[in-house]
Order: structure tokens, then C-alpha cells, then sequence
């Protein structure tokens, strides 16, 4: 798949990231992983990201990273393409980025290089050198101490011809507007906050009408439900699922930092997929807390 070829897919429907599987002591557990793509892949979703922030990428250390994006790819072959997370420091990013393209990945998701604020200028030579490192597409994810200004991304746009897509996960709206009134059709755009479906019916105004679910990992018929409505404009659908269950969701997830992850493998855990711990720092949801997941779950009926 050519660059140009992955941003079509990344503009044509919902797109998740599922989480990483791991047994009682932690391990990755590919056989999990594998039957929970196998699950996932015929709901609709045009295209996973494998070890994505939802995949715990920032807890994946030595060869796990192969591992998960080699059992992502074998097991959706065919099926829906695999986009693999890459991040952290340049050179970890580079190895990462060539790894997945080795395996058979479609392209990558830039996540942010992590800890160390930097300039526009430092961004941009970080951001092509890992472009510059790999043929397949490569898509920016503008989050924490990655944040990209219209300028940088001009830029870039004109060193780097495989960075073809702008995941925003900032929530900025002057400079989503002024991103998008710049470089136009030259990216495909993904609303990338956490909990998209809150902030999608306003994104796709900003000309970003698709985004990834992370819901998607458990509810993926009521995910895709929710994806239609907006693609629709159907208001009325769009506000049902936000007030019975995306607003009283996210009183759940914004108990603790880091339940962003933690809540959907609880959620992957009461439909019957359970994907296992989260990995520290990450904690899991207390016992009350995955009982008032499980009646929001229970509410939205059959997936």
C-alpha cells in the first residue's frame, strides 16, 4: 500500500486502536491479541493501529513491539490494514517505524517524542527524520510535547511526501482551523481526543469527519452506530448515545488519570474479550467503578 493509498483509507470511515493482550503476569499474549483483531476486524473499522496509545505502545519494551505488530499484520492480512504506533526519541522512532514497515505494517502513527518540551524547528527535523527513514505513509499524531504548528506542517508537507495524515488529540479549535485552511486536502484528518465520539459532530464541521473510537474495543456495533449518525448528520442518534452512555462514561473515566486505557480493557473484560491488566503506571478500575461500566454496557443491549 502507497502512501497515497493509505490516506484514501484514512478518510473513508471509523478507525480504532485495539488494546494489547496480556496474561495474569503481564506477558504480551499474542493468541489474545490475535482472537480479539479476529473479533474486531468484520465490525467495519477501515483500519486498526497496532501498538497505538489504547495498545499501551509506551509500556511495550524490547522485541514486544515486533511481536504485537507482526500478530496485528499476520492475523488482519486481507482483512483491514494495520497501522503500527511508532514514537518516543527520534532513534527509537526510527527503529520502530522501519520495523513495522519490515513486518508488513501499512504505515505508522507518529506518536509524540515524549518528556523533553522543543522547538517548531527540533519537531519538524524529528518528524522528517523518521518519514525520511521509511517509504510507507506516515501519519502525525499532534498530542502533548508534539504539537505542530500550519507553519511546521507546510513544511514538512514539502520535505516529506509520505506524511500524508494530522491526528489531533489538543482539542485546539483556532489551530485545527487555521491547520486545516492551510494545507486543505494535502493530509487526510483524524479527530484523535480522547473519547472522539464527545467532540466529533464539532471536528467534522472543521473539516475532520472522521476520528478513531476506543469504545470500538467493546461496543463496536453501538461504535460504528455512532460513526453512521455523525457521518448522517443524525442529531437526534448522536445525543441519545451521548447522554445514556458517553456522558456518564466519561464521569468513569475521568476518575483517575490514565483510566482512559484502563477503562476500555475493563470494558473489553465485562462483553467477554478481556484483554488482561494494564501495565504500571497504568491502574485498573476499582470494582465499583467496572459495575457502573458494566449497567452503561448493559443498557446499549447486543453488539
Amino acid at each position: 500500500m502507497n502512501p497515497q493509498e493509505l490516506k484514501s483509507i484514512m478518510g473513508s470511515g471509523l478507525l480504532s486502536f485495539p488494546v494489547t493482550d496480556f496474561d495474569a503476569q503481564g506477558d504480551f499474549n499474542p493468541k489474545g491479541y490475535a482472537a480479539r483483531l479476529e473479533w474486531l476486524a468484520p465490525y467495519g473499522a477501515t483500519a486498526l493501529f497496532a501498538a497505538g496509545g489504547t495498545g499501551e505502545y509506551f509500556s511495550l519494551s524490547g522485541a514486544e513491539y515486533g511481536q504485537v505488530v507482526k500478530t496485528a499484520v499476520d492475523t488482519c492480512r486481507g482483512k483491514v490494514p494495520i497501522i503500527a504506533g511508532a514514537g518516543g526519541p527520534t532513534r527509537t522512532a526510527i527503529a520502530h517505524a522501519q520495523e513495522a514497515e519490515r513486518l508488513g505494517a501499512h504505515g505508522i502513527l507518529l506518536l509524540p517524542h515524549y518528556l523533553t518540551e522543543a522547538g517548531q524547528e527540533g519537531l519538524i527535523e524529528h518528524v522528517a527524520a523518521v518519514c525520511n527513514s521509511v517509504k510507507f505513509g506516515v501519519i502525525v499524531y499532534n498530542r502533548d510535547r508534539t504539537k505542530l504548528t500550519a507553519n511546521s506542517l507546510a513544511i514538512l508537507a514539502e520535505r516529506c511526501p509520505n506524511l500524508i495524515g494530522f491526528k489531533d488529540g489538543v482539542g485546539n479549535i483556532e489551530t485545527m482551523s487555521s491547520i486545516f485552511m492551510k494545507m486543505g486536502d494535502r493530509f487526510s484528518y483524524l479527530g484523535g481526543l480522547p473519547t472522539a465520539e464527545v467532540y466529533a459532530a464539532a471536528y467534522k464541521a472543521l473539516g475532520t469527519p472522521v476520528y478513531s473510537s476506543a469504545v470500538f474495543n467493546f461496543i463496536p456495533k453501538t461504535a460504528m452506530d455512532f460513526y453512521k449518525a455523525v457521518a448522517s448528520d443524525d442529531m437526534a442518534t448522536q445525543h441519545r448515545l451521548l447522554k445514556d452512555f458517553f456522558m456518564p462514561y466519561l464521569d468513569i473515566r475521568n476518575k483517575v488519570e490514565g483510566y482512559g486505557v484502563s477503562i476500555i480493557k475493563a470494558g473489553a473484560t465485562i462483553v467477554g474479550h478481556g484483554a488482561g491488566p494494564v501495565r504500571a503506571p497504568l491502574t485498573d478500575l476499582k470494582p465499583a467503578e467496572v459495575e457502573q461500566l458494566k449497567a452503561l454496557i448493559a443498557k446499549l443491549g447486543p453488539q
